[in-house]
């Protein structure tokens, strides 16, 4: 490899070292940042009864009801009975001080309109790892409406200061209607009425945000992006990536596939920094000929073995960014065609922002080689380092619990 090659891959890491340091004093191991997904099942029959069956993170319950005070006997309990892991401590807790709980809840969620009564104990179960508070709340409504029930839902806002950015989850039928909706701070209500539009929108616009609200995706897509010489290989790359995604997700959000968080997290990260770093190798091998690399000039296109290789690198790691994508949506219930919809738009959501990103970055990376090689070397070798050193410090700290 030649001296000033040398010189420009390194200088494109030490360039990025201040810089992404910075960047993760503010940015959390998780991506994501700490969010939680609360999961409601709703009900109803003729009568005007509605059932709403809630799934609620119980270490986030019961420090949201009891507002972190120490002193609080729910949260002495409840806490402690977390801590040791201790599943009948932890419903005698939820169920001895039922009444605040209860009144935590129904303040932030419910249905419009009509009455609340919890419909027997709480229970506990797992989900992804997670211990879950189950609530039963029976509603007493007027009468039945034919035009739909609306549902709203403000559980731990963010104001609490306890997480940050809260999903409802709600999967219905009711009404002579069956459907999903995805409720958050910007979309806190809902009408079991509502149109296919409406429900297109929704889970369009939760994939959207997903991918944009996480960082981690947006890095890897990046990644693909400075690592792709010519229009095709992108295309190829992302193709890649979106066939290996769209096939866990779905398999993860129905049940098929489960693989605890603690696992796709590291893994995810571990990705970027591979993706990113491979670009990087390509320049350090080609010595002489990595402007050719970096170039996007024109001429007969075809993948040598690297890049099948990266193909293959994209693909597997597509898989596993598909599972994050369906922890992040939380259903995983049984094949229905209803379900399956709502999945195939929440990834809808995420193609297009994919796509618009990649049109947007890559034309101007390509008139960046095309006016100087060199300057694309610098432009590229820069962004791989830095990406591939936040995913590294990512792995680390995931795989740590820091």
């Amino acid at each position: 490899m030649s001296p000033p090659l040398r010189r420009i891959v390194a200088g494109a890491l030490l360039s990025l070292v201040a810089l992404v340091t910075g960047l993760l004093m503010v940015t959390p191991a998780q991506a994501h940042g700490f969010s939680s997904t609360v999961y409601v099942d709703v009900t109803g029959d003729d009568n005007g009864q509605v059932r709403t069956k809630l799934q609620l993170e119980y270490d986030l319950l019961v420090v949201s009801t009891a507002d972190f005070r120490h002193d609080d006997p729910l949260f002495r309990a409840g806490t402690a009975a977390f801590d040791n892991g201790d599943t009948p401590g932890e419903v005698a807790a939820l169920n001895t001080h039922a009444d605040s709980v209860v009144g935590y809840v129904t303040e932030r969620f419910g249905v419009t309109g009509c009455t609340a009564t919890r419909a027997g104990d709480f229970t506990v179960g797992d989900r992804d790892g997670v211990p879950y508070a189950n609530l039963v709340l029976d509603w007493s409504c007027p009468s039945s409406r034919l035009s739909g029930h609306e549902l709203r839902s403000g559980l731990f806002p963010d104001a609490e200061g306890y997480v940050k950015g809260t999903k409802t989850i709600v999967t219905y039928v009711i009404d002579g209607r069956s459907g999903s909706a995805a409720l958050d701070a910007n979309t806190p209500s809902f009408s079991t009425g509502q149109s296919a539009y409406q429900r297109f929108w929704e889970f369009f616009r939760l994939g959207a945000e997903h991918l944009l609200g996480g960082i981690d995706h947006i890095l890897f897509l990046l990644a693909l992006i400075v690592g792709s010489r010519r229009p095709r290989e992108i295309v190829l790359a992302a193709t890649s990536f979106t066939l290996a995604h769209s096939v866990t997700f779905i398999l993860a959000a129905l049940g098929v596939v489960d693989v605890p968080a603690r696992v796709v997290e590291p893994v995810i990260a571990l990705s970027i920094a591979v993706v990113a770093g491979w670009f990087l190798w390509r320049l350090w091998r080609r010595g002489d000929h990595a402007a050719d690399l970096a170039s996007s000039a024109g001429g007969h296109f075809s993948l040598d073995r690297s890049g099948w290789s990266r193909l293959g690198v994209v693909f597997c790691f597509g898989l596993v960014h598909g599972l994050g994508f369906a922890g992040a949506l939380g259903i995983d219930e049984a094949w229905s065609w209803t379900l399956l919809w709502s999945l195939l738009v929440f990834n809808v959501g995420i193609e297009v922002v994919q796509l618009a990103l990649i049109a947007l970055v890559f034309p101007l990376l390509m008139v960046v080689r095309k006016r100087s090689r060199k300057a694309g070397m610098w432009a590229s070798g820069v962004v791989s380092g830095g990406v591939s050193i936040m995913g590294l410090v990512w792995f680390v700290q995931r795989v740590s619990g820091h």
